[in-house]
């Protein structure tokens, strides 16, 4: 076990890899959402009053000037903190004791041996991303203006009940 392996082990390419698949895939079912709304809100009828003439007109939320917000991922951070420590140590105690006298001689011995050994390792990662609204597309903007004014017109000449012919 090596300090410099374990953190040559850290996957961080599959995990910047597995970030950027993920924030590809959620802008993709982001979008298609955006789209069914938009597309909801051309195609459902909504009643709305007319404040000049105070008919009732029946329009879409384009129609009426409403948007759909599209979203985008503006920014995203990884983060990876790892920690790792080893410890070793080795303890050795001797005593030895002596007695020597005329004939008669002792001797005490007291040995001890300790051998210690940690490690550890601690990791933490973060990710964080930010989504934000986009400004209203120019394009999209032109359509709902078309829009918006084919149904005003279309709804004040039928409520109206005349028409005009151009010989």
């Amino acid at each position: 076990m090596s300090v410099g392996q374990d953190l040559l082990d850290v996957p961080f390419g599959d995990m910047v890899l597995q970030l950027a698949l993920a924030i590809a895939q959620g802008q993709f079912e982001m979008d298609k959402v955006c789209c069914e709304i938009a597309k909801m809100m051309g195609t459902e009828e909504i009643k709305l009053t007319n404040v000049s003439t105070g008919k009732e007109v029946k329009t879409t939320l384009l129609g009426a000037g409403f948007q759909p917000t599209f979203y985008q991922f503006t920014d995203t951070i990884i983060e990876v903190k790892m920690a790792i420590s080893m410890q070793k140590s080795t303890d050795a105690n001797v005593n030895v004791k002596t007695k020597a006298g005329f004939g008669v001689f002792s001797a005490s011995v007291n040995a001890s041996y300790s051998s210690k050994y940690s490690y550890s390792v601690d990791g933490s990662s973060l990710l964080r991303t930010k989504i934000t609204p986009l400004p209203p597309n120019p394009t999209l903007q032109g359509l709902i203006g078309l829009k918006s004014e084919s149904a005003v017109g279309s709804s004040t000449e039928s409520s109206s009940g005349t028409s005009t012919e151009s010989t």
